[in-house]
């Protein structure tokens, strides 16, 4: 046992239970220049109360905790996991070591109800006794290790336990049918062959799982399903093997006493099955992640400095490759075009349908499909660094996320259990002081059938399924959701924040007007203007230099080239003397405008960005730059109103273009000239007024408000640090996808609570019942195996619900 990270460095192990824990785990305990890590506060305080009796027997040093962190299984019997050599309590083989010695990343195992609970190999949660699901998932199809395993325990339990169920339904309803030779004893000691291996073998894992509960004091259902099972199996072989230490009112004419082998096999037969469904139904919340990962090629072609091209693994791709896309294939890595036009459809990641135009200088995803053109590209990022590899790491991390509503699932079912356990005790002595004889045989059956039937798994998978399911759907319509809290919160959310340029607009301005003074021509007054441009830096200057040249105007070649702050720039252009600004550049080089200026005004209006033209000392005409607004901004803005969101719009862009855009989109309000700090504090004060605010950009100047917001929200076309300041990306870069989050979460938040309702319903209806509250008035008591069947059966049906999210139409 170990106190420091595992194979991994965010690993720990928990020096109280030995349960393997992350960094982030809440409970944690600095102690004489080390820190560790608990899997829940009772263990933080039993370490806190005496450390020293759980460290007498740890290696604090790192090296010796790195090497005794190696975990070794038994190849039959996989359950069987220690942190070191030796051999399998159950056959005797040796135990082998799970995992060779490598340097390569390995496949993470967490909790999908206890995210905190991680390690390098597969298992069960210590917490809950959920099998634990891999993190880090590969291309291929990977076997699930669990539901093989349960698959295997449930035929051949079902196979011995229908038997024992059939005999014993015989011999109690029936029993003229029993052929004359076959004894009620002898049918009891049939029934205890059979049953005990169902019981002992199949029901194991509940066993191991239920007393782990009780050792970590993390009681959850395999606490109640190993003592239901343990209780109905014990009392038979007690009545089997001992039957007159029984009241001779519970005894038959011939000595003997009733047994309860069959609902003991069929119960642990029913629990399997569920566990089978289950696992299998959870394998399906992956889907989305599976999906994306196959979306990626297996090879890139490359061309060599000699012409020659090859095919070559994915993972020997370098940045600076570059690499050829033939017709039909996917796009390998994320790059840049080099040569060559083609449509490339994007839509696997962006959710949108259409094609795209790519060619020289345009940007390419990787394992996007190209259409019908040749295209070479220079790869860019690789392995890890593209684009589909970090969607599926938000899918990961989201999926095993926990959203706030999850709080309540867990502390109601910190509390169940002992109360269920509790129940059962009530129902016991109760049936046994005052219900029909055999009483004793009562109390058992009806104090099983709560334990059973008030199992909460139900109860702990209403939020997580739901969660997976919807943040996979999310991805697959170029919604990624970074943690389940932002899931949450975005249903509620009454006020969006959004930046203007590269949020509502294109962020790529363009020349979109030039008027020429009379007696000058347009073409040559632009000319004069984007000769001299071509020697700035300015965004504006190169929308004035692309759009002359989108014109076909040959640009002459500029000097004396100044560039003057906050005014324009001036130079000469064929001889002539050119200033291209605003109108403090022209007032201080004494340039009447005229009625130019007040033309500006008209422009700017509009929602432009107005530049001066002045040849030879004279007002030569004005050039107009605009960014344009997204073809889609206006449909998502009428959306977002229509779902009763107020739109607040923050620009550092003047209060006339901001004005002009946001009239012609219905912002609800405006905050022009303010500088990122300012971002912030605007929302500061929205949050103060009582509002939930979204906030979206795309900016590095965005980063401080989209951290500020209950949600930022960045737009995939976006910088990096927009990106990883934000709860939730959208792929597209357009507001349509803020829309679809609020559809995604609405609907995301209305299956859980489906789902809480659902388990919380059934078990305070199903306590009663199995208790037998009933049986005064209509002499009905529920047998425990239907209580096994119901209980396996609401666990499937949470899933089963949460499944419905996959088809929700966003």
């Amino acid at each position: 046992m170990s106190t420091k990270p595992n194979t991994k460095q965010n690993q720990h192990t928990d020096p109280v239970c030995n349960m393997v824990v992350s960094s982030d785990s809440e409970f944690h305990s600095h102690h004489e220049d080390n820190e560790y890590y608990f899997c829940s506060e009772r263990c933080l305080q039993k370490f806190n109360e005496h450390p020293e009796q759980y460290l007498d027997q740890q290696t604090l040093a790192p090296h010796a905790a790195q090497a005794e962190s190696s975990p070794y299984t038994c190849p039959m019997h996989p359950e069987i996991q220690q942190q070191g050599p030796g051999n399998c309590p159950k056959c005797g083989m040796a135990l082998e070591p799970m995992h060779a010695p490598e340097t390569s990343a390995r496949t993470e195992y967490r909790c999908p109800m206890h995210p905190e609970v991680v390690q390098d190999h597969p298992g069960s949660c210590p917490k809950c006794g959920m099998a634990l699901e891999a993190v880090t998932t590969s291309g291929g199809e990977e076997k699930n290790a669990e539901l093989v395993y349960m698959s295997r325990r449930f035929w051949v339990c079902t196979l011995l336990a229908l038997p024992v169920f059939f005999l014993a339904m015989t011999a109690d309803m029936l029993p003229a049918w029993l052929p004359d030779w076959l004894s009620m004893q002898t049918v009891q000691w049939i029934e205890f062959v059979l049953a005990t291996p169902v019981v002992l073998w199949g029901g194991w894992p509940f066993f191991v799982r239920g007393w782990q509960s009780v050792r970590t004091w993390n009681l959850n259902m395999f606490t109640l399903i190993a003592l239901g099972v343990s209780v109905a199996w014990g009392y038979s072989v007690t009545a089997l093997l001992f039957p007159q230490i029984f009241p001779p009112v519970m005894r038959s004419e011939n000595g003997l006493v009733a047994v309860y082998f069959e609902a003991s096999a069929v119960i642990t037969a029913l629990v399997l099955m569920g566990q089978v469904l289950e696992l299998r139904a959870r394998s399906r919340t992956n889907a989305a992640i599976q999906m994306l990962l196959g979306l990626a090629p297996n090879t890139a072609r490359i061309l060599n400095e000699d012409g020659t091209e090859k095919d070559i693994p994915l993972e020997e791709v370098k940045p600076g490759d570059t690499l050829r896309v033939r017709p039909g294939e996917k796009v390998p890595v994320d790059g840049t075009v080099i040569e060559g036009e083609s449509n490339i459809d994007e839509s696997m990641v962006t959710g949108e349908p259409v094609p795209i135009a790519k060619s020289t200088d345009d940007k390419l995803i990787g394992a996007t499909v190209n259409g019908t053109g040749s295209l070479l590209m220079r790869a860019e990022k690789v392995g890890s660094d593209t684009l589909l590899a970090q969607i599926i790491k938000m899918v990961a991390d989201a999926q095993r996320s926990r959203a706030p509503i999850q709080k309540l699932a867990d502390t109601v079912a910190g509390y169940f259990v002992p109360a269920v356990v509790g129940a059962a005790a009530v129902a016991f002595i109760v049936w046994w002081l005052w219900g029909p004889e055999p009483r004793l045989a009562h109390a058992v059956v009806n104090a099983v059938a709560v334990l059973i039937i008030a199992c909460p798994c139900a109860l702990g998978l209403a939020t997580p399924i739901s969660i997976m399911v919807g943040t996979g759907r999310g991805a697959q319509a170029g919604v990624l959701i970074k943690n389940a809290e932002a899931l949450e919160i975005m249903e509620k959310v009454d006020t969006l924040v959004v930046d203007k340029t590269g949020t509502l607009t294109e962020g790529k301005p363009k020349l979109v007007a030039v008027q020429a003074e009379s007696g000058l021509d347009d073409d040559e007054i632009l000319r004069m203007a984007a000769s001299l441009e071509r020697a700035s830096e300015h965004p504006l200057a190169e929308a004035i230099v692309n759009g002359a040249e989108e014109r076909g105007i040959k640009l002459a070649k500029a000097s004396n080239f100044q560039s003057i702050t906050g005014k324009g720039v001036t130079g000469e252009v064929d001889g002539h003397k050119v200033a291209v600004g605003n109108l403090k550049l022209l007032e201080s080089l004494n340039i009447k405008t005229g009625e130019l200026s007040q033309q500006a005004d008209k422009e700017r209006v509009k929602g432009m960005t107005v530049m001066l033209i002045a040849i030879d000392g004279q007002a030569a005409g004005l050039i107009g730059v605009a960014d344009p607004i997204k073809d889609a901004t206006g449909e998502a803005i009428s959306d977002l109103h229509a779902e009763g969101i107020r739109i607040v719009m923050l620009t550092g862009d003047s209060k006339t273009t901001a004005k002009a855009v946001a009239d012609k989109l219905g912002i609800d309000q405006v905050h022009a000239e303010v500088s990122p700090e300012q971002k912030a504090e605007v929302i500061k004060q929205l949050q103060a007024e009582g509002r939930i605010v979204a906030m979206a950009g795309d900016g590095i100047n965005d980063a401080p408000a989209l951290a500020q917001a209950h949600v930022g929200i960045a737009m995939g076309t976006g910088t990096d640090v927009a990106i990883e300041s934000a709860n939730v990306t959208l792929i597209k870069g357009d507001l349509r996808g803020i829309v679809r989050a609020r559809r995604l979460s609405r609907a995301t938040m209305r299956n859980i609570k489906q789902n809480l309702f659902f388990a919380f319903i059934y078990n305070i209806a199903g306590i009663p019942v199995a208790a037998g509250i009933l049986y005064p008035f209509f002499g009905i008591l529920l047998s425990p195996m239907i209580a096994a069947a119901a209980m396996s059966f609401s666990s499937v049906s949470v899933i089963s619900n949460s499944l419905r999210l996959r088809q929700v139409k966003l």
